[in-house]
């Protein structure tokens, strides 16, 4: 060990005699201190002494500078919210209000709830100026005798009281201890899917098929080895991204002759019309075999449009079909890292490749949504298809075997998640399916409020639907007991019904009902703790997005309205249960879409394009040309609208807060007024695309 050098006990050895010597002075400017020994001078000095009047007022003026600086930035940012909500009011016009139909029910709900909580919470704030604080103690003694009794008022707040006690609490008790259970159950599912995907990293499980599964490059001449691919493409008044999509899929590496492009139009624009068929004809010309077909009559929406496209004849010589919607972009190679997957494999029926946003940077929406759709592709799909072989398939960036689409009985119109729909009837029939997380194909996700609040609407009703039509199938069917309660239970019950269900009850009304009912007050484990775990396993997928936790967190409760909704007017056939809303897209690409399309459009590759072109198709062509340029150019009102449920329960959140604070209870006034602040901003469209 080093000797220590440290003269100073030594020095003090010698010298440490004699009394000790106080020094005083008289400058009050200077604090006195007491020198015990020669060193005393160089101890660290306790905090509590030596701070005179001057000091002390320093340090206060200090403290007040930041409590200004705090108060002056939480002003800020309220006059910010006061200036934007004031600013969506006056250029917001009627029209630009949410239509409610015959979803009003719910509507009509919470205003109830918010004009009781109003009049309790007048109440309640007259109960605490005047001293009655029964509500700051569960077990409140309610006075009984004339004598405790001091007014009228005082008299109707002990009623209230007493009924609030003995009729209200137990019956919110009740249905908060339901909810909590089915939050632990759906926690422990998330919690299962996580591990469960930890595992496939750790031990590398992944579907893998032969290096040439279809022989050597110079098979493409006779293409005899290579199945026969039909490649769909439904689209209906997709201007801003048929052509991103045409494209990538003309050039997919696949040989010419044993792979068909059906471009599906349902536009009901005619001048859309004659832009996607100017696309087919251009690609056509390259050499790609590519048809374009449009309907009529537009029935059945999507499951319509792909089910009249399997009825033509020439699709009897295909084994494969691929589907893409109009926004996705596949890779060169995916027809060969998917399709090998059927070889030696007569059971598989299906192949889902993962999706992946060419947008999910664009604004704090597309962000959010983002996190949820990683989750959903990464931990939900690739668990189910490892250890279930099943998983719902995702209606595009896929691979069907055509045999399996007619022995489950094709495309149906019963619902709007027909994509779902083929996938149970599948699964009922034995089909297995595979996913494949390492490859990816572009797509976009919706940036406005308005656009993704519709999808999820379409999403989360759906399934309901197809729930109640498909339940005695499932039952009947020859699949295992453990599938069938897989089906029922976990992939019906607890991941589409109770999940939206304890969300919104929970959160959104049992949560601020507590506040004015103090004796069924819900923990701060299941406000705070648990929630920010599942956030927390909610992000893994998306390491880059943690900094958004708290923002998703709240979203998330936010948009359990919408999923709530959606989910009861499936179950029970409600509203707009079947109304299919094509979800808006923004024609969005990547950088190096971005560059192919520069190198495309030179003058050398437009008179290659047009050198085997006669004169009526060259006149065609520009006039085709024009009007797509006149398209383009023509102008679009768009406009922000004001959602009344999210605005309606904002207020509610918000006066729960403000009641809250009277028992203050620190989180749960946090919470309230956060999530209060984040229904306000949705409700008034403030998130997502902001229109000008």
């Amino acid at each position: 060990m080093a000797p220590r050098l440290d003269f100073s006990d030594w020095w003090a050895k010698d010298t440490r005699k004699g009394t000790p010597v106080v020094v005083k002075m008289e400058n009050p400017n200077y604090s006195v201190v007491e020198i015990d020994g020669p060193d005393s001078a160089f101890r660290p000095v306790e905090k509590s002494r030596g701070k005179n009047a001057k000091q002390v007022t320093w340090v206060l003026l200090l403290k007040a500078h930041r409590a200004v600086g705090c108060l002056t930035w939480v002003a800020t940012v309220f006059w910010s919210l006061l200036g934007a909500i004031k600013k969506r009011l006056s250029f917001t016009q009627p029209l630009g209000s949410e239509k409610l139909g015959r979803d009003r029910w719910l509507f009509t709900a919470i205003k109830l709830f918010l004009a009781l909580s109003l009049v309790i919470l007048g109440f309640e704030i007259v109960a605490y100026f005047r001293g009655w604080h029964y509500f700051k103690n569960p077990n409140l003694h309610i006075p009984t005798s004339t004598l405790e009794i001091q007014s009228l008022l005082h008299l109707v707040y002990v009623g209230w009281l007493s009924l609030r006690a003995d009729y209200i609490a137990p019956p919110i008790k009740a249905l908060s201890k339901f909810c909590i259970v089915l939050f632990l159950i759906q926690s422990v599912d998330r919690l299962i899917l996580c591990l469960g995907c930890f595992w496939i990293k750790y031990k590398k499980i992944k579907p893998r098929f032969d290096e040439q599964p279809f022989g050597n490059d110079d098979a493409e001449g006779s293409g005899f080895e290579y199945p026969m691919v039909l490649v769909q493409i439904p689209m209906c008044n997709e201007k801003e991204v048929y052509e991103q999509s045409i494209s990538a899929v003309c050039q997919l590496d696949w040989p010419k002759d044993r792979m068909l492009v059906q471009v599906l139009d349902d536009s009901d624009d005619v001048s859309i019309q004659d832009l996607i068929k100017a696309e087919v004809t251009k690609w056509s010309h390259k050499g790609v075999n590519i048809i374009y077909r449009h309907r009529l009559v537009r029935t059945g929406y999507k499951a319509g449009n792909l089910k009249s496209a399997m009825s033509c004849d020439y699709v009897e010589a295909y084994e494969f079909v691929a589907i893409f919607d109009a926004d996705f972009q596949p890779t060169p190679d995916f027809l060969k890292l998917t399709v090998p997957h059927f070889k030696g494999n007569p059971e598989l029926g299906l192949v889902q490749a993962r999706w992946t946003f060419v947008n999910k940077d664009e604004n704090l929406l597309t962000r959010l949504q983002n996190i949820n759709l990683c989750f959903h592709f990464e931990v939900e799909q690739q668990v189910n298809g490892v250890f279930l072989n099943f998983f719902g398939f995702n209606g595009t960036a896929g691979v069907w075997r055509i045999k399996a689409l007619e022995e489950s009985g094709g495309w149906l119109e019963r619902t709007t998640v027909e994509d779902m729909d083929i996938a149970v009837r599948a699964h009922l029939h034995g089909w297995k399916f595979i996913y494949l997380n390492d490859v990816k194909v572009l797509c976009e996700v919706p940036e406005s409020y308005e656009a993704y609040k519709k999808q999820q609407h379409r999403w989360h009703s759906g399934p309901m639907q197809l729930f109640r039509l498909c339940l005695g199938a499932i039952l009947t069917s020859k699949i295992s007991i453990w599938k069938k309660a897989n089906l029922i239970l976990i992939f019906f019950l607890l991941r589409k019904l109770i999940l939206p269900f304890y969300s919104f009850t929970l959160f959104c009304i049992i949560l601020p009902l507590t506040m004015f009912v103090p004796e069924a007050e819900l923990p701060i484990w299941v406000i705070c703790y648990i929630p920010v775990l599942m956030s927390f396993l909610n992000l893994l997928p998306s390491p880059k997005s943690f900094p958004f936790i708290v923002p998703y967190l709240l979203f998330e409760n936010t948009m359990s309205v919408t999923k709530f909704n959606a989910m009861v007017s499936g179950l029970f056939q409600l509203g707009s249960s079947y109304e299919w809303i094509v979800t808006k897209k923004a024609g969005r690409s990547s950088e190096s879409d971005l560059l192919a399309i520069a190198e495309k459009e030179t003058p050398n590759t437009k008179s290659q394009l047009l050198r085997g072109v006669s004169d009526s198709e060259l006149l065609e062509l520009s006039q085709l040309e024009e009007q797509k340029q006149a398209v383009s150019k023509k102008p679009v009102k768009k406009t922000n609208k004001i959602y009344h449920k999210e605005l309606a329960l904002a207020f509610l959140l918000l006066t729960a807060a403000v009641r809250s604070l009277l028992a203050a209870q620190g989180v749960h006034f946090y919470f309230l007024l956060f999530q209060g602040v984040t229904f306000l901003l949705v409700g008034l469209d403030l998130i997502g695309e902001q229109m000008s």
